[in-house]
């Protein structure tokens, strides 16, 4: 099983998005997959122009910046991959604007003119047949609030529907900052299930190398709350006496540390 995951984190290798990709694919190895990662921090990335050249007669299904910049060649990569993971962090509650202007990019592999249905139904234009690869969505952010990566979780079921591409894995971590982004060896005391959670994340990759999809138990293990929480947070947090001592409580319990996200 070849397995491709495309880091969109500002901080390329050196934040938590690299250190979950890196448990997930420690679990695919061990089963056998073949992992890669593209790391587009790295790589010149242009923004699509939005200048129609793609669809044109002369320039059908080409980019202007084909062989300009390295987009085409992680297309190529995607295209020859069994599954895609797309790794980002929450910025301004959305993925990376890296990963954003990387995928716009994608509008120049199809026929905006060539319009058909879905399997769900909905129409679009023709793509690629790899665009419908099966992906898993991982996802980190440093706040607790589940509203957080919301955005974010919705654009990657729209990308599922749209471009009949299986979801077959969602992975949400928050609490970063409190865990110490994986660099922190006094996280675990801090955060006891923060062991289960990454033991979890080496469990997803085993199971995308032998059988193509993230269990749900997995899933809710890997995505589960490290942050202690007393009963009836919801309704205290909402009480302002209880709330600034709240707020005190996470100052005291996180920092920020080089290589957040």
């Amino acid at each position: 099983m070849k397995i491709l995951a495309i880091n969109s984190s500002h901080r390329g290798d050196e934040g938590y998005t690299r250190f979950l990709i890196d448990k997930l694919f420690k679990g695919a190895m061990s089963s056998g997959g073949e992992c890669e990662v593209v790391t587009l921090a790295k790589l010149k990335i242009n923004r699509c122009l939005s200048c129609g050249k793609c669809n044109t007669k002369d320039h059908y299904r080409k980019c202007v910046f084909d062989g300009k910049d390295d987009v085409r060649g992680v297309f190529d990569k995607m295209a020859e991959a069994d599954i895609i993971v797309f790794a980002t962090p929450v910025y301004i509650f959305n993925m990376t604007g890296l990963l954003k202007t990387f995928l716009d990019r994608l509008y120049a592999t199809g026929d905006a003119f060539a319009l058909k249905l879905t399997k769900s139904g909905l129409l679009f234009h023709d793509i690629p047949d790899w665009v419908s690869k099966p992906f898993v969505a991982l996802i980190c952010c440093d706040n607790v609030e589940k509203e957080t990566p919301k955005n974010v979780i919705s654009w990657f079921r729209t990308w599922s529907k749209f471009n009949d591409a299986p979801m077959v894995g969602l992975l949400v971590r928050n609490a970063g900052r409190f865990s110490g982004q994986g660099k922190d060896p006094e996280a675990e005391k801090r955060a006891p299930k923060l062991g289960e959670v990454y033991q979890a994340f080496e469990t997803a990759g085993n199971e995308l190398a032998v059988s193509g999809r993230i269990q749900k138990s997995t899933e809710k293990k890997a995505s589960q709350s490290i942050v202690p929480v007393p009963p009836l947070f919801g309704i205290l947090k909402h009480i302002r006496p209880v709330k600034r001592k709240m707020v005190e409580k996470a100052r005291q319990m996180s920092s920020y540390r080089e290589g957040d996200v």
